[in-house]
């Protein structure tokens, strides 16, 4: 018999009633067994030199050997207090009719405990979970090796505050994706636990579920408050100008100004929607939002009625992606939730805080340029300035502008064959190679494609009145800086097109203002500066103006 589960129902307890010992039954009310018992027992031959076998205190026998003569003399008197001490028959075991003939037992049908999920571990063999559904991907298709397939998922939250993703591959989705509602309270029981992957998985847990063909979801229609609708951890939006780029973060502030939406075209060829919003909170500071697909029409409609009627919401966004591409942005994931004025003590804070002046207070933003030296990535440096200012060489990267003109393109490499699969609203863009099967071969995503894609990996020369400085430029700034894309430029070159040259000599000497990441890296035993291009915008002659006579006047009270 396995014992599966124990629940303790009664810790202590008094002695029920006045229990007696059992009648004697022919045994000397004696600590020992005297040597005579034995003798003419079967099996025994009377004089021969036995073992005494003595009780200490009831439960721990003392075995004595005696030497040879009168075993009579050797054995002490009993006790007149003494206890009794009287060997019992185990009965052998019988099994109930049931279990009697049946073999080996298969199955344990048992209901499964359950347990925290904070307590989950790949070394339980059968558990069960009692959360909340906080959220639920969109049906993902997908091709590898094995041929096609389909995958969904959905994040958990117990009552402990525990927190785990769930997901389900083809037949499953099948099963449980109509059945799964975000909202409701469902007993989850009977899956394997891999490692979480980081990259998509953003909740606070090293597990994953991955529900099997054994697996239950029970729904609990009575729960309603033992367990929260959901569980944030806000970071303030001046904070988030910290923040790496692609952290997830939960933030919330008051929505000040909403875009219309608008149609674009992805990298992957397909179309969605997008519309940005402004928030802003008690920091002074504040941050753009980007809604993407159906967020757009849902959440992004109801807020942008809100604002038109002079009505500015509270918006909470569970699981936006930080963006660090123009600024700080945040944007929403496919596990995103935007909350309009939801019932938490932040969103009532700061509700009181903008009806109460914070309307009126002076913001600035961590996303665009909207006055000169609002935040860290609109300090102006010459490219001197960059070495001789020591940037980069911290913790942390700087982020620094510069108004300089591309001098130099190194054209022996200036892509890179990147892996074309999108996954979730994300493409993968690692470097793949060439397999023996003539496809092209990613490591991260373990699967081969018949088409790569290509990426800009430039290497360029910068320059302005102070000096010249390298830097490196990825996709985005290298389609702006030479007008096409790097698969275009690719093609051209292989072809042996005179245009490619002239693609590149038309993106020399022309003066941008670039947006350059610094951060001491180390190659090989060599630690040096690396500047990364992260944008680049044409010059406004207006705005520059407007920027130059500010500098000018800070410069000049000064004195």
């Amino acid at each position: 018999m396995v014992i599966l589960n124990m629940e303790v129902l009664v810790p202590e307890c008094e002695i029920i009633g006045n229990p007696v010992l059992p009648p004697e039954s022919g045994v000397s009310n004696s600590n020992t067994m005297r040597a005579d018992q034995f003798n003419g027992a079967p099996g025994s031959t009377a004089g021969s030199t036995l073992t005494t076998v003595t009780r200490s205190n009831y439960n721990s026998p003392v075995i004595q050997r005696p030497m040879a003569g009168n075993l009579s003399n050797m054995i002490p008197r009993p006790s007149d207090n003494a206890q009794v001490f009287q060997p019992t028959v185990q009965p052998s075991y019988r099994p109930a009719p049931n279990y009697r003939n049946r073999g080996t037992i298969m199955k344990n049908d048992a209901p499964a405990r359950i347990i925290p999920i904070s307590a989950l571990n790949p070394y339980q063999g059968r558990w069960a979970i009692k959360a909340r559904v906080t959220a639920k991907g969109e049906i993902r298709r997908y091709h590898n090796a094995k041929g096609d397939g389909k995958v969904f998922s959905f994040d958990l939250l117990d009552s402990d505050g525990g927190e785990i993703r769930a997901t389900c591959f083809n037949a499953l989705v099948d099963r449980f994706y109509e059945a799964v509602e975000v909202g409701k309270v469902y007993v989850v029981s009977r899956g394997s636990l891999k490692p979480a992957k980081k990259d998509y998985n953003h909740l606070n847990n090293e597990w994953e579920i991955f529900l099997e063909s054994q697996s239950t979801i029970e729904l609990c229609p009575d729960e309603n408050s033992s367990i929260p609708a959901m569980r944030f951890s806000f970071t303030s939006i001046d904070k988030i100008e910290d923040s790496e780029n692609n952290a997830i973060v939960d933030v919330i502030g008051v929505v000040t100004s909403v875009n219309p939406s608008s149609t674009i075209q992805r990298k992957n060829g397909m179309e969605t929607q997008k519309r940005t919003i402004t928030l802003k909170d008690m920091s002074g500071r504040s941050v753009e939002v980007t809604m993407w697909g159906d967020f757009c029409n849902r959440e992004g409609l109801q807020v942008q009625e809100m604002v038109e009627h002079g009505a500015f919401p509270v918006l909470a966004v569970k699981a936006g992606r930080v963006n660090d591409y123009s600024g700080k942005s945040v944007g929403t994931i496919s596990s995103s939730q935007l909350l309009i004025n939801p019932d938490l003590a932040e969103a009532h804070s700061l509700r009181q805080w903008f009806d109460c002046g914070g309307r009126d207070a002076s913001t600035q933003s961590i996303s665009r340029d909207f006055t000169p030296a609002a935040s860290r990535y609109e300090i102006r440096k010459t490219v001197a300035q960059i070495k001789d200012d020591g940037l980069g060489m911290g913790d942390k990267p700087d982020w620094v502008t510069v108004k300089a003109t591309v001098v130099f393109f190194k054209t022996d490499s200036f892509c890179y064959t990147a892996c074309p699969n999108v996954i979730g609203d994300r493409r993968c863009s690692k470097k793949v190679t060439k397999s023996d099967s003539g496809n092209w071969f990613c490591d991260k995503c373990n699967q081969e494609f018949p088409e790569c894609d290509y990426r800009y990996l430039l290497q360029l020369q910068i320059q302005d009145h102070s000096g010249t400085a390298w830097a490196t430029a990825f996709q985005e700034p290298g389609e702006e800086l030479l007008g096409c894309s790097a698969r275009e430029l690719n093609m051209l070159k292989e072809n042996e097109d005179p245009r490619y040259t002239d693609v590149l000599l038309q993106g020399l000497y022309r003066q941008h203002l670039l947006r350059l990441k610094v951060k001491e890296e180390t190659y090989g035993d060599e630690r040096r500066v690396k500047n990364t291009v992260f944008k680049v915008e044409r010059i406004d002659p207006s705005a520059e103006s407007k920027f130059l006579l500010d500098h000018i006047s800070r410069l000049t009270g000064s004195y």
